[in-house]
């Protein structure tokens, strides 16, 4: 009984604390080549998807998902740089994938359990790909990995749930030898796209993101200030926040 309640006691502190055990020793980075080929041919640059042409190309697309599930990261010797660029493109592939193995869809909401399961309240919740022979979640590698371990919110421009109001899919891969440009491009992308964000000197109108994520934004100053980094207009302190609807039709 003392065994038991050790066991899930810790259980229990793992899941609340956000603890992720995903991860693979004596791995290697591996190429994200096959990824770039296909967002490059498959994504313009306003980020819309063509599905059709991923499912045409699905024995390409599922050997690089292979190639993800197959060298998860080493967290002892792979670069932060590394493991940064592999778990957004883990998130990013797996939820194309998410998208073609149910497609037509009108939206991922669409995917939601439509049963009452423990610990799965909607789709990104859903433990459908392998990580180093571990299942996974796009939920986990969010919320357990990219938020907690890493302390950048620019995650928030480069990750995308397969919707009209999410920041745009990058038509290219994310590389651990460009991962900061790479984020600062996304973050100026979208934070500056009128069709996600309306911002003047005196008032925004801005994503949903940056009501759920607030905290992500805000640990060095205000939300202003984080907007003020990478906006085109310079914002007044006191200027006037509201929130746009999200639009969460597919991305296509």
């Amino acid at each position: 009984m003392k065994v038991l309640f050790i066991y899930l006691s810790l259980f229990l502190f793992n899941h609340s604390c956000g603890y992720s055990e995903l991860g693979q020793s004596y791995s290697a980075s591996p190429s994200h080549q096959l990824f770039d080929e296909l967002l490059k041919k498959h994504v313009n640059v306003q980020g819309m998807v063509n599905y059709k042409g991923f499912i045409q190309d699905r024995s390409k697309f599922e050997n690089y998902l292979e190639l993800l599930s197959n060298n998860a990261p080493d967290r002892k010797t792979w670069t932060k740089e590394e493991q940064l660029a592999y778990w957004i493109n883990v998130y990013n592939a797996f939820t194309i994938k998410l998208i073609i193995d149910n497609y037509p869809v009108k939206s991922i909401k669409d995917l939601d359990p439509k049963v009452s399961i423990p610990l799965v309240n909607t789709v990104w919740h859903i433990k459908f790909f392998k990580i180093g022979g571990k299942d996974a979640s796009l939920d986990e590698i969010e919320h357990k990995i990219l938020r907690k371990e890493f302390d950048e919110p620019r995650i928030h421009f480069a990750i995308n749930c397969a919707s009209v109001s999410c920041p745009k899919l990058l038509n290219e891969a994310f590389r651990p030898e460009y991962i900061d440009s790479q984020l600062d491009k996304v973050a100026k992308s979208f934070i500056n796209d009128p069709a996600r964000n309306k911002i003047t000197a005196n008032g925004v109108e801005i994503s949903q993101i940056f009501s759920w994520f607030k905290g992500d934004f805000t640990k060095n100053g205000s939300l202003i200030d984080y907007l003020n980094v990478y906006s085109n207009v310079r914002i007044s302190s006191n200027a006037k926040i509201s929130h746009l609807k999200y639009d969460w039709s597919l991305n296509e």
